[in-house]
C-alpha cells in the first residue's frame, strides 16, 4: 500500500507539474521582432515571460529579405509585433495585410534622436546620386546607444500594455538592462576618445553607421547608401577612393551583411588594409563575436579602434 500511495503521489505531482507548466507556457507573450537585434532587445527585458520569433536571423539583411508564408502565420499568431520603423523593414506592411494580424505594430525608433538620411545630409558619407533611400531619416538608429536605450523603453511599454500582469518583471528587467547599456556607452566613448580625431576616419560597405559616427566621434566613408539594395557604379567607387585618400582614411571594413568583393576592391586601390568585419544590421551567430547587441557594439568598437591605431 505504501509503495502504490507513492506512485499515485508522483503522479499527481507530475500530473500538476504539467499542468503548471502548460499555464506558464500558455501565458508567455508571443512576441514577432523584425531582425536579430530587435530579438535580442526584447528578450532581455521580456526574460522567461515571452517567446520570441525573429523574421531576419542573424547576418541577414532585412534591406531585401522576402517573407514566407511561415512569416505571415508567425504574425497572425503574434501578440506584438516589434519593428524599427522608418522604413527599415520594407516587407512589413506586405507582411501585416497577408497575415490579418491584430496585434499592435510596434515601431521602436519612436521618441529617439533621429538623423536625416545620407542623402539628406554628409555629416559621415559622401554623395549617394541615385540610389535608393528608404525615407527621410537614416533607419540604423540602434549604432548609437543611447538611441538603444529608447528602444528599450518602448520595447517595456508595449510588454506592459500587452501583459499588464507581469508588467513588474518587465520594468525591472528593462532598469537592469538600460544600466549595462549606460555603462556599454561609456566604455565605447572612453575607447574611442584616445584615438586623434584625424586618425577617426572609416570606409564601410553601406551607410549604417551615421548614428555610431554623430554619438561617438567617427568618421564614416560608404560605399552605398543607408539601404543594401541599390548598385554602386563605377564612378560612385572612384570618387569614394578620392575622398578616401583626400581625407586620410585609416580603416576599411567589410561588413556581416553584404558581399566584401567591393570593399577589397577600395582597399586594394586605397592601400588601406581592411581591419576585419563590422556587424551593422544583423547580430551573428551564437558562436560568433556579436551574438547580443551588447557584444556587437563592443566589438565593433574594438575593431575601429584596433584599426584607427594600426594595430
Amino acid at each position: 500500500m505504501r509503495i502504490s500511495y507513492r506512485m499515485t503521489a508522483a503522479v499527481s505531482a507530475l500530473a500538476l507539474f504539467s499542468v503548471s507548466t502548460g499555464s506558464a507556457r500558455a501565458e508567455q507573450l508571443n512576441v514577432l521582432a523584425s531582425f536579430s537585434i530587435i530579438a535580442d532587445l526584447a528578450a532581455n527585458v521580456g526574460g522567461e515571460h515571452v517567446s520570441i520569433t525573429t523574421l531576419v536571423g542573424p547576418n541577414g539583411d532585412a534591406h531585401v529579405y522576402e517573407p514566407r508564408p511561415a512569416d505571415a502565420a508567425a504574425m497572425a499568431n503574434a501578440d506584438v509585433v516589434l519593428t524599427n520603423g522608418l522604413q527599415f523593414e520594407g516587407f512589413i506592411p506586405r507582411l501585416v495585410q497577408a497575415s490579418g494580424t491584430k496585434a499592435p505594430i510596434v515601431e521602436l525608433t519612436k521618441g529617439g534622436e533621429m538623423l536625416k538620411g545620407a542623402d539628406d545630409h554628409d555629416d559621415h558619407g559622401h554623395g549617394h546620386e541615385g540610389h535608393h533611400h528608404h525615407g527621410e531619416f537614416d533607419p540604423h538608429a540602434w549604432q548609437s546607444v543611447p538611441n538603444a536605450s529608447v528602444y528599450v523603453k518602448n520595447i517595456v511599454e508595449a510588454f506592459c500594455a500587452a501583459d499588464a500582469s507581469s508588467c513588474d518583471v518587465f520594468r525591472t528587467n528593462g532598469e537592469a538592462y538600460l544600466q549595462e547599456l549606460a555603462a556599454l556607452d561609456a566604455e565605447i566613448h572612453a575607447s574611442l576618445s584616445q584615438i586623434p580625431e584625424a586618425r577617426r576616419i572609416a570606409i564601410t560597405s553601406h551607410d549604417a553607421f551615421g548614428y555610431f559616427a554623430h554619438e561617438y566621434g567617427v568618421t564614416f566613408l560608404a560605399a552605398e547608401s543607408v539601404s543594401t539594395e541599390s548598385e554602386v557604379s563605377a564612378a560612385e567607387i572612384a570618387q569614394l577612393i578620392t575622398l578616401a585618400r583626400e581625407k586620410h582614411a585609416t580603416a576599411i571594413f567589410v561588413e556581416n551583411i553584404t558581399n566584401p568583393r567591393l570593399i577589397e576592391q577600395i582597399a586594394a586601390e586605397t592601400g588601406i588594409q581592411v581591419g576585419g568585419t563590422l556587424y551593422s544590421d544583423a547580430l551573428s551567430d551564437a558562436n560568433g563575436p556579436a551574438a547580443t547587441y551588447v557584444e556587437m557594439m563592443r566589438f565593433n568598437a574594438q575593431q575601429m579602434a584596433n584599426a584607427m591605431r594600426g594595430q
